[in-house]
């Protein structure tokens, strides 16, 4: 089975690149970030002549998450990050798709820090740990896939000073991300690829992509009973090189 999380970075605007990669890579599962439109203007029907079904929250000009099934529509488990029900943001859908439940997740920025939209993003943080200390309780094979927006350690950002100040880099949410590996989940692009260094984001500016200066900002955290299915991953960062492409590339992996 293979699965795979791709912050779109608008779905609609970026459709044509979106259908090439599900046609060139054919994953089983897509969890999906950023869509940037409202949910009933979701392309559901492109995506069903593409072969996938699809479950999604969507929020006009910003955030939006969705996951995609081939062959087969994902059944929604939780639709929003429980903890606070006043937050609308669409940032977090949960569905089972061929026996493994899916939290598609994408984590705010949390810039500029410090302040509210930093504060923002810890509190959801915490929710996030809470729901998946319950998720390991269910004893089912779980995945939490997506946009973390969090460079984990100093290995997942290209050798620089000029992030420093910036939320993604912050030690408040690189304890957060450990946290959760501590408490049984395991980072499954961390766990195949050692201390090589993988991204999957590279800024539109100052030719980033281009010299290979990237983050690695986009997660696969596998519970115990699925990490040890764990066969192979890697990044499609040639997608991120064509004409009108996101910030960020496909991030898949392939379990047993």
């Amino acid at each position: 089975m293979k699965v795979a999380t791709f912050n779109i970075n608008n779905i609609n605007k970026r459709l044509p690149n979106l259908l090439r990669w599900l046609k060139r890579s054919k994953p089983d599962a897509v969890c999906l970030q950023e869509l940037k439109c409202a949910t009933e203007d979701f392309p559901k029907a492109e995506l069903e002549r593409a072969g996938y079904a699809a479950v999604w929250s969507g929020q006009k000009t910003w955030n939006g998450v969705a996951i995609l099934s081939r062959g087969e529509k994902p059944i929604i488990t939780t639709p929003r990050l429980p903890g606070d029900p006043s937050d609308e943001q669409a940032r977090y859908i949960e569905a089972a798709v061929k026996g493994i439940v899916i939290g598609c997740t994408y984590l705010p920025n949390g810039n500029p820090q410090p302040g509210p939209k930093f504060d923002y993003k810890m509190k959801w943080f915490a929710r996030l740990a809470r729901h998946a200390t319950k998720l390991q309780k269910q004893r089912k094979p779980t995945i939490l896939a997506g946009d973390f927006n969090v460079a984990p350690t100093d290995l997942d950002i290209y050798p620089t000073k000029s992030w420093d100040n910036d939320a993604l880099i912050q030690p408040a949410p690189r304890k957060a991300f450990q946290n959760l590996i501590r408490k049984g989940w395991t980072d499954a692009i961390r766990e195949l690829y050692g201390d090589e260094r993988v991204y999957s984001f590279w800024t539109y500016w100052r030719n980033r992509y281009e010299r290979d200066d990237g983050l690695r900002l986009d997660h696969f955290l596998l519970d115990g009973s699925t990490a040890p299915r764990l066969l192979e991953g890697g990044v499609d960062a040639d997608v991120r090189g064509d004409e009108g492409a996101s910030d960020h590339a496909p991030v898949w992996i392939r379990l047993k």
